[in-house]
């Protein structure tokens, strides 16, 4: 089985940053078929654009624009890339990286898919920052916040989660044009709305309202790439009532306006 090291990856690499324990890549995927292989590091990937087919001893993922996966070292897999344009960005992380913040990671082991929508706005922001040539203080500060509340999110998650957590964020994620109200919601879930409002940020971590917000800016991030799209195209897919309700909720999650991001995937 093949082992790659510090900053490879199959494909053609467009940029790789060095920050002290940290790698950074922005990769192209061109390969159809990638055998099984682990890497030497603990890593993030993070897809930009495109599709890919990732596979490992226990689960199989259907990544698309958005998906964020983390391995930990040496962990096998392998990879299946469709026809079209496939571009990742990686962060490695080397095990003194761990040591250096005395970061505890036990509830992340393996491969896992991060689903919470608030762990794919900060790796955005560490994209974010990549591309704006920052230091590794403002990506390693948004690294260990991933971390925690990466490992705070499984560790939830680890025990016995209600029928409706689930079903509710399908529900969330398939309908992001709709204008959902809570009682809406809660006759959906077939549970009482109170409960309902009480208990989402128990397993989502914030509210339904800003949990709604995030996953809309998130898929106005996957077609950000598609200069087809205008931003008036982009805010009334992701279910936003105008441009300007667009632009309002990108800044306040990403510190950035929807055109300046653009300009940082050329």
């Amino acid at each position: 089985m093949e082992i790659l090291r510090t900053g490879q990856f199959y494909g053609n690499t467009n940029e790789t940053r060095t920050l002290g324990s940290l790698t950074l890549t922005d990769t192209e995927y061109t390969q159809t078929n990638v055998d099984w292989h682990y890497h030497e590091n603990a890593y993030f990937t993070f897809l930009l654009d495109g599709r890919v087919l990732e596979g490992n001893k226990k689960e199989t993922y259907h990544c698309t624009a958005g998906t964020l996966l983390f391995h930990h070292w040496q962990e096998p897999h392998y990879n299946f890339k469709p026809k079209g344009f496939t571009r990742g960005f990686h962060v490695e992380l080397k095990p003194e990286w761990f040591l250096d913040f005395e970061l505890d990671i036990g509830n992340l082991q393996g491969s896992i898919h991060l689903y919470n929508p608030q762990l794919k706005a900060l790796m955005y922001n560490v994209f974010k920052e990549s591309k704006q040539d920052e230091g590794a203080l403002a990506i390693d500060t948004l690294l260990i916040e991933l971390f925690t509340m990466a490992n705070k999110n499984e560790h939830r998650l680890s025990g016995k989660v209600p029928l409706w957590v689930p079903k509710v964020r399908d529900l969330l994620h398939d309908s992001l044009s709709h204008d959902w109200s809570l009682q809406d919601l809660s006759r959906q879930l077939d549970l009482h709305p109170v409960h309902l409002s009480r208990d989402f940020p128990r397993y989502f971590g914030c509210g339904i309202g800003k949990y709604i917000r995030t996953i809309r800016v998130q898929q106005s991030l996957s077609m950000m790439a598609r200069e087809n799209f205008s931003l008036t195209d982009i805010a009334l897919d992701c279910g936003f009532a105008d441009q300007s309700h667009f632009i309002r909720s990108f800044k306040a999650l990403h510190h950035i306006t929807p055109m300046a991001y653009r300009k940082l995937l050329v």
